[in-house]
């Protein structure tokens, strides 16, 4: 179908050598401990050279958000997610078959649910070709940085910035300079972790609430109303943590036992404040009403103190959404000639999740620790540390392809992927220069490494993309390579492709 003498498609069979522009129907859906909601986009690609870019990204309709629903045994109810998307599907007047792409998110205290995988798998099924991610706390720290527009207010504005994303289970901080993650850290602090009926008893009690309550003096139990008092006292006290977190050099027991990463180094304060998740709609007045639970509270608590600490509160880009501001995009690019697959039966790939480790290959001398420990730091970043999938591996190639840097090179990927492939999983190695044939070369003829190898070439990827390598193409001996990217704002980061 043509338009504006251009050829643009958003279904199977497509000839990509011929066609100009590709327009896409994306929905994302993110699933959290307090909120489910989706968002559908059309996004349009144009064609750059070899590869497609995001164009124009145009949002055609915003789900309601729901609670998200649980059973009486505290598992997610699955059926009731299924009713509401199937909803929200009829509202934006989209069938589930004419979805080209998508993301699905689970996040906070809904990835730790016991049927965590089985709604995956529901909302897969129902709403098309998605990329599933169970964000852990890293990724969802580093999802709402760059959902809120933190990320992109640090290089807008030269400034330090920090994003507080407040959900129903878990706060999640992230600290941006110059468009990338200085800081990060995730705390048990959220608006659901206790939560009330229409008469204000207790419905639900998560065990972070249990330890704030306790610490409060607050006896509570199900079917009881608290004492407002000392209830009002365990939210004050939820903001004093939560700010302790992201102001004090050092945490002592009661705040180390709440963390759930690493703490911060907060050496110095950051020049902009934003917040984000559920939380965020109280702290920037756009919701009022009432949820059965601590959002309104712990919202004026959390604003009150930040008011007094100095850098200066401004609006995010993305509130409630900040986590699936985007779904998932389509670009294609092929590989270059120099590339080693073994066996070539493992191709095609699907679905495989992309790192970009900050690797140091200018030197003339590479040091081979180093080079393992930041792409065993890139896995932990991205939750993708416990071997449960593949994991390409992004690299820029600097200097010469002497056997020494090779070798050296060739090692540190095997040692930091090393969970990954003691778990039979392939090593995939993307370069963007000729050096991918090289490299895995010899990986199998110098180092024997006996996992299946897959090391392309002539490839650019970024964060948050996850690939699909297709069978080699007989008339060149390349690959295509589809690159399913969670598509931002506008105003993201450079570096991230903006939608």
């Amino acid at each position: 179908m043509s338009e504006d003498g251009r050829i643009f498609f958003s279904s199977i069979g497509r000839a990509l050598e011929e066609e100009d522009e590709i327009r896409l129907l994306s929905v994302g859906v993110d699933i959290g401990s307090s909120t489910s909601h989706l968002v559908f986009s059309r996004i349009v690609l144009e064609r750059m050279d070899n590869r497609y870019v995001v164009a124009e990204r145009r949002l055609l309709h915003e789900s309601e958000v729901m609670l998200t629903p649980y059973c009486a045994d505290a598992t997610i109810d699955a059926a009731a997610l299924g009713r509401f998307i199937e909803r929200q599907y009829a509202l934006a007047a989209v069938a589930p078959h004419e979805i080209d792409t998508g993301a699905l998110i689970l996040t906070g205290v809904a990835v730790r649910r016991s049927n965590a995988r089985a709604i995956g798998d529901l909302f897969a099924a129902q709403a098309g070709k998605f990329v599933s991610v169970s964000a852990g706390d890293a990724l969802e720290a580093t999802l709402a940085a760059f959902g809120s527009g933190a990320a992109a207010r640090s290089v807008r504005e030269a400034a330090r910035v920090m994003n507080i994303d407040i959900g129903g289970g878990t706060s999640k901080i992230a600290v941006c300079e110059r468009g990338e993650l200085a800081e990060l850290t995730a705390i048990d602090i959220g608006a659901r972790i206790v939560c009330f009926d229409e008469g204000g008893r207790v419905t639900r009690i998560e065990p972070a609430g249990a330890r704030f309550a306790a610490e409060a003096g607050l006896w509570l139990e199900l079917g009881a109303a608290p004492n407002p008092a000392l209830l009002q006292r365990m939210v004050e006290n939820m903001a004093d943590r939560l700010m302790q977190a992201v102001r004090l050099p050092a945490v002592d027991a009661a705040l180390a036992a709440l963390l759930r990463l690493e703490p911060m180094k907060n050496e110095r304060a950051p020049d902009v404040l934003t917040f984000s998740g559920g939380v965020s709609e109280y702290i920037y007045g756009r919701e009022g009403g009432a949820f059965g639970d601590l959002g309104a509270a712990l919202a004026r608590a959390v604003l009150a103190r930040a008011q007094q600490w100095g850098p200066r509160i401004e609006q995010p880009d993305q509130g409630i959404r900040a986590t699936v501001v985007g779904a998932s995009q389509y670009t294609v690019q092929v590989s270059g000639g120099t590339i080693f697959i073994a066996p070539a039966a493992l191709l095609p790939l699907k679905n495989v999740a992309v790192i970009t480790p900050a690797l140091a290959l200018d030197a003339d001398v590479l040091d081979a620790g180093a080079l393992a420990a930041a792409v065993r730091a890139a896995l932990r970043q991205f939750d993708l540390h416990d071997g449960e999938r593949a994991v390409a591996l992004c690299y820029r190639w600097q200097g010469s392809a002497t056997f020494a840097r090779l070798d050296a090179f060739c090692r540190a990927m095997a040692d930091g992927m090393a969970v990954l492939l003691a778990r039979g999983l392939p090593l995939v190695l993307v370069g963007d220069s000729d050096v991918g044939g090289l490299v895995g070369m010899h990986c199998r003829q110098e180092l024997a490494l006996a996992c299946q190898i897959v090391s392309i070439d002539g490839i650019t990827l970024k964060a948050f993309d996850y690939i699909d390598i297709g069978a080699l193409l007989p008339a060149s001996g390349a690959v295509p390579v589809v690159i399913k990217s969670l598509v931002f704002p506008a105003s993201a980061a450079p570096g991230l492709r903006a939608g």
